[in-house]
């Protein structure tokens, strides 16, 4: 009988602050909630102050069935909050905190034992933007089975020399459009197609797997040699937070379920589309729901 896939996610978990309400989100607290959604076992590595914003954020976790037991306290660093304005059309930018209590993640032997036991480790870029949670992630990558990159860069913290090492490290990459071009173009890519780009980010990084979002056009997943696409889904913005945070998790859902690429990548746009029409990061969605809006 085959074991249930289970996944860590390691990083930034926090409040977004619009101009009329405050909500839950950092991006590997959005993936790890799609992914329990899902049914991937789920826990979540990441630190919160001692005040009540981090006591929501934990009951909120749970509420979701993801693991808190190495969600730290921090009693000298606020839960941390990002300060979000959304245009027009829906894009959002981000003005983030610093330091907060996610920039301070300590080491622990549970956290290298969690690590370990999981079939997919997730972490992005924003995390290491501080020196003791990068510390405490460069320590974790080499316990885990199957590392996964979500590229996701907040001007000014992102290095080229810290991004590179991250990417030689994963298993698995996941960028925007425009990430892919611009660390194409930090890594001396002459190319200026997305499918080039996306090849010699694989061959220079030497990972199997990277995955490119093009907002409402879909996305294209290279995969052990074979590239997959999807075009994308209509749908009316409500605003994009957390929309690519969701579709990783959908994509990754699919891929430790041993299923097909092809639908995994179909389903995970699908999702990303359906949040994107909502607001919010985390709205709930079925499953039903999702296979309505592919196949109506």
């Amino acid at each position: 009988m085959r074991k249930d896939p289970t996944a860590v996610c390691f990083g930034e978990i926090l409040y977004d602050v619009f101009p009329e309400s405050e909500r839950i989100g950092g991006a590997p607290l959005n993936v790890a909630s799609r992914l329990s959604g899902l049914g991937i076992s789920t826990e979540m590595i990441s630190k919160v102050g001692d005040d009540e914003k981090g006591e929501k954020l934990i009951s909120y976790l749970k509420s979701k069935n993801i693991k808190t037991e190495n969600i730290a306290k921090d009693t000298n660093h606020a839960t941390g909050v990002v300060n979000v304005t959304l245009s027009a059309g829906g894009s959002a930018t981000y003005e983030i905190a610093h330091p907060v209590a996610w920039d301070k993640i300590e080491i622990s032997e549970a956290m290298k034992t969690a690590v370990k036991k999981a079939d997919a480790f997730i972490f992005g870029s924003l995390i290491c933007r501080d020196e003791v949670s990068r510390s405490t992630l460069l320590k974790l990558l080499p316990e885990a089975k199957y590392r996964i990159f979500d590229i996701n860069l907040r001007p000014p913290y992102y290095e080229k020399e810290v991004l590179i090492n991250l990417m030689n490290q994963a298993d698995f990459i996941k960028f925007n459009d425009d990430e892919l071009f611009e660390i194409g173009e930090m890594l001396g890519s002459p190319y200026n197609s997305l499918e080039q780009n996306l090849e010699y980010l694989s061959e220079k990084t030497n990972t199997a797997t990277i995955c490119v979002t093009k907002g409402r056009h879909g996305a294209v997943l290279l995969k052990e040699g074979k590239h997959y696409y999807n075009s994308g889904f209509k749908v009316k913005v409500k605003d994009t937070v957390g929309a690519g945070d969701s579709f990783l998790a959908s994509l990754i859902a699919g891929l430790l379920k041993k299923e097909d690429a092809q639908s995994s990548l179909d389903f995970a746009c699908a999702v990303g589309a359906l949040v994107a029409g909502r607001e919010g990061a985390n709205p709930e969605i079925s499953t039903q729901k999702i296979n309505k809006f592919i196949f109506p």
